[in-house]
């Protein structure tokens, strides 16, 4: 991507300072989701610091999957993991899993266990709560602490071979039971679970902690700079005892980073399974969900994605972001890559009398004003139209410069016409509006140079076909859903019109396909879409109108 892709930042000083002294002499980093779930804007995050902080500095940055607890993983997850790192626009160097480890990690233990670093502990994990202490009290060591090297070797053997159940026994690290930071008080390295793995099958039934696993994993790639978010940081000792007990000579430096916290979403891997599991919405690539297929899906541009990293900025402060910012990314991104195209949303029929019924002809229309490359786009124009219900009023109010009885508005591309009528059904509903044209003022001109201040766009009733249109809004109605998320949920985030008319070259358009709508938005072909048949999704509208009602 390039040095300007990630601004400046606090984890580049750091670095800066590193390479300068000489305590590093390059600069590694990785990836490390764990394959249980689907990637959401807050990974985005980190995929770019990641990845960007590697680029900026020529440095590698490999993908490894932290796959050490079986029971919730999938290759599923996998695959979509890295389908979502290649469409932000990045390349791992070498692809790697916990998994790969497993003997290293198990040999590392050995070592623990030989230096009386750890010990196999016996007590349930009620007990193990019980006995950690408190903020203002340590904590007390289990009795099994005590153990021998020699009979931790056994014990430790044996829950790999097999012998013991589920929860029977766990390996934990001997630290300081009376340490102020928690996760020094004799944590869990291994547990036991007879669970299939995807990529090792049986072989194991003892599994490392991430805690465990993490850091000499790790040192093992020879990372350099470990960074993660920020509820990692009291991590930070528990990381670096393990590497430092093991014995490596260049340990990786963690610098940790606030995470991407975006209002009005939730991005807990729990409360997106609940919303997909109670049908609140249609899966995890919904476009209402922040997850990274969610946002593919709704016709987010991945370099959307990365400026608005970029400019909500790498800090180590806790922040909110406004999702508009978000938005603002996308209208900046979309609006100069999206070509134009007619679209009529909520149809109405406009009949310009004094054209002739049987005339059709073509007019081309700019597929993008900054960008003559794009082309032109070739449209059907005849006696019959569809334009938008509110681009008519029967009684304007004041600046409203649409079409009303008596006013005459430009029709994107076309001419210029005035309305002279309307016809109502039986209960007062407008069902079409009369106009005539003035044939000198084809491509919109007025060659005596009166002025028309309205331009509204239209579709031929002949010549285009009929479309799905999902509008897509906030999923919750609260700016922090937190915890009570489902009692927020929105009941208008979704509103599905079918009946809407577009151009006849849109009706065959390939999944992910963006346009932009000419004044309503900027909107993405749906994978629902058929040959005929389009569907397309709201990706944002030209202008924000976010938060309000």
């Amino acid at each position: 991507m390039g040095e300007n892709f990630l601004p400046a930042n606090f984890i580049h000083d750091f670095i800066d300072e590193d390479l300068a002294s000489g305590v590093k002499s390059h600069v590694q980093t990785r990836f490390p989701p764990e394959p249980n779930g689907y990637l959401h804007i807050g990974h985005a995050k980190a995929i770019c610091i990641d990845f960007g902080t590697a680029d900026k500095y020529d440095g590698v940055c490999n993908l490894r999957f932290d796959d050490t607890n079986p029971s919730k993983e999938d290759t599923e997850y996998a695959d979509a993991i890295k389908k979502d790192i290649e469409w932000l626009g990045f390349e791992w160097a070498n692809e790697y899993y916990a998994s790969d480890y497993f003997d290293f990690l198990y040999d590392c233990a050995i070592t623990l266990i030989k230096k009386g670093l750890a010990y196999v502990d016996d007590i349930t994990p009620t007990q193990m709560r019980e006995m950690r202490g408190t903020l203002t009290e340590p904590g007390r060591r289990s009795e099994f602490a005590d153990r021998g090297i020699d009979e931790n070797l056994d014990l430790f053997g044996r829950m790999r071979a097999g012998e013991f159940p589920d929860g029977a026994k766990v390996l934990r690290a001997k630290i300081d039971m009376a340490s102020p930071n928690f996760n020094m008080r004799d944590p869990v390295m291994y547990r036991i679970a007879h669970v299939d793995h995807h990529r090792t099958g049986s072989k194991w039934c003892i599994y490392p902690m991430y805690d465990f696993a993490h850091p000499l994993s790790d040192a093992r790639e020879g990372v350099t700079f470990s960074l993660c978010s920020l509820e990692f940081e009291n991590h930070r000792p528990l990381y670096n005892w393990f590497v430092d007990n093991i014995g490596f000579n260049e340990p990786p430096r963690q610098i940790e980073f606030a995470r991407l916290n975006l209002n009005y979403c939730v991005t807990s891997k729990r409360k997106c399974l609940e919303l997909v599991e109670r049908g609140i919405v249609s899966g995890w690539d919904d476009p209402r969900m922040v997850t990274l297929c969610g946002l593919r899906r709704r016709g987010c541009p991945p370099a959307a994605i990365r400026s608005f990293v970029a400019k909500a900025g790498i800090a180590k402060a806790y922040s909110i972001v406004d999702f508009s910012l978000l938005e603002s990314c996308m209208r900046d991104e979309l609006g100069d890559t999206a070509p134009r195209a007619m679209a009529v949303i909520d149809p109405i029929k406009l009949i310009i009398d004094n054209y002739e019924p049987d005339v059709i002809e073509t007019l081309n229309v700019e597929r993008h004003p900054d960008h003559p490359e794009m082309g032109e786009s070739a449209v059907s124009f005849g006696r019959e139209l569809y334009i938008e219900r509110g681009d008519f009023m029967k009684e304007p109010p004041k600046k409203y410069y649409r079409l009303y009885p008596g006013n005459e508005v430009r029709l994107k591309g076309a001419y210029c016409v005035t309305c002279t009528s309307y016809d109502e059904d039986e209960y007062g509903n407008i069902v079409a509006v009369h106009a005539v044209y003035d044939p000198e003022t084809r491509g919109g001109n007025t060659p005596d140079g009166r002025k028309v201040r309205g331009t509204i766009h239209w579709v031929s009733a002949r010549d285009s076909v009929e479309a799905e249109v999902r509008l897509y809004g906030r999923l919750f109605t609260e700016e922090d859903p937190g915890d009570d998320y489902l009692s927020c949920v929105a009941e208008d985030s979704l509103k599905i019109i079918k009946g809407c008319r577009i151009d006849k070259s849109l009706s065959d358009v390939s999944e992910g396909d963006v346009f932009q709508f000419m004044r309503q938005g900027y909107f993405c072909a749906d994978k629902d879409s058929r040959p005929g048949a389009p569907v397309f999704n709201l990706t944002v509208e030209l202008n924000s109108s976010y938060g309000k009602k």
